[in-house]
């Protein structure tokens, strides 16, 4: 079994701490997690590309666990989270990168495949829709309104903080459990994401990334996406209609979606099977090199 190691990597004026496993002369992956997570919300992904020959890194976003945590929300901005990942394909020596995001992870991808597609070999998009079509939908979809009112509650200052963090972060202990599958997250693994959250400044870090959104949405463009995307979706995802995912196809040259009926917004940590299936899939096709 692949040995996962740890790198603490300079790039684009942070520090990332990040997962690194696979061989060296492997086809770069890059597994780029959401909110409220880091690196561990791909432990069930990691070892099974690796072993499949590529070179897998996954790193905590900055404002993650380890990572640096710069001040102040426009140190959040999708330019800047975009920036970060294409310093790790550099850093990696690589021309290019096979993208998998989650939640952000998805929107930072969706992003670099949008600007930099020189850089992105192809980009899976799981539980994520490009962010051009949320504006869209929420004028057409009142239920996603209500949906992605917490969005609207993270941008008050200093209070999210305080009730998120109250009695050992039981808040956001059960928005994990109410929102998966039951026994997606064992009481380990949840203590795992804890000792996460607790480290100083990370709160407030990860909920810049929101903050900075109303910022971040000037830069998103609608042009069509060039490279290879494939999006996969748990139906059962109470932050994000599955209008999301299909509007989301106008930019792609495909009907690349993947619907999981029996999953919800945590898929790949769900289903981790079959999620790895699809993805060893797509990245076999999208190989610049023949895997052995």
């Amino acid at each position: 079994m692949m040995n996962i190691d740890f790198e603490h990597i300079e790039t684009n004026g942070v520090g990332l701490h990040v997962a690194v496993s696979g061989p060296e002369e492997g086809d770069l992956v890059i597994l780029l997690h959401g909110f409220p997570e880091f690196w561990f919300s791909w432990r069930r992904q990691i070892r099974e590309l690796a072993e499949a020959g590529y070179r897998v890194i996954a790193p905590d976003q900055r404002g993650f666990n380890k990572s640096d945590k710069p001040d102040g929300v426009g140190a959040y901005h999708i330019d800047t989270l975009k920036d970060d990942i294409i310093g790790l394909i550099h850093h990696f020596g690589q021309e290019e990168a096979g993208i998998i995001g989650h939640d952000w992870g998805g929107a930072v991808g969706w992003h670099l495949a949008s600007t930099r597609p020189d850089l992105v070999r192809g980009f899976v998009a799981i539980n994520m829709p490009h962010l051009a079509v949320f504006p869209k939908v929420m004028l057409t979809t009142p239920l996603q309104w209500l949906r992605s009112s917490y969005m609207l509650f993270f941008q008050i200052p200093k209070v999210p903080e305080k009730i998120m963090s109250s009695n050992d972060y039981r808040y956001m202990e059960q928005a994990l459990k109410m929102t998966s599958r039951k026994e997606t997250f064992t009481e380990e693994e949840l203590g795992a994401y804890k000792i996460a959250w607790a480290r100083p400044k990370t709160l407030t870090s990860m909920l810049n990334w929101y903050r900075a959104m109303p910022s971040s949405m000037k830069s998103v463009r609608e042009d069509d996406i060039e490279v290879p995307v494939k999006i996969i979706w748990g139906k059962g995802d109470q932050f994000l209609s599955s209008k999301l995912a299909e509007k989301s196809l106008k930019f792609i040259d495909s009907d690349a979606v993947i619907w999981v009926e029996d999953a919800t917004h945590w898929v790949h940590q769900e289903q981790p099977e079959f999620v790895n299936d699809q993805l060893m899939h797509f990245l076999d096709k999208t190989a610049s090199r023949i895997i052995q």
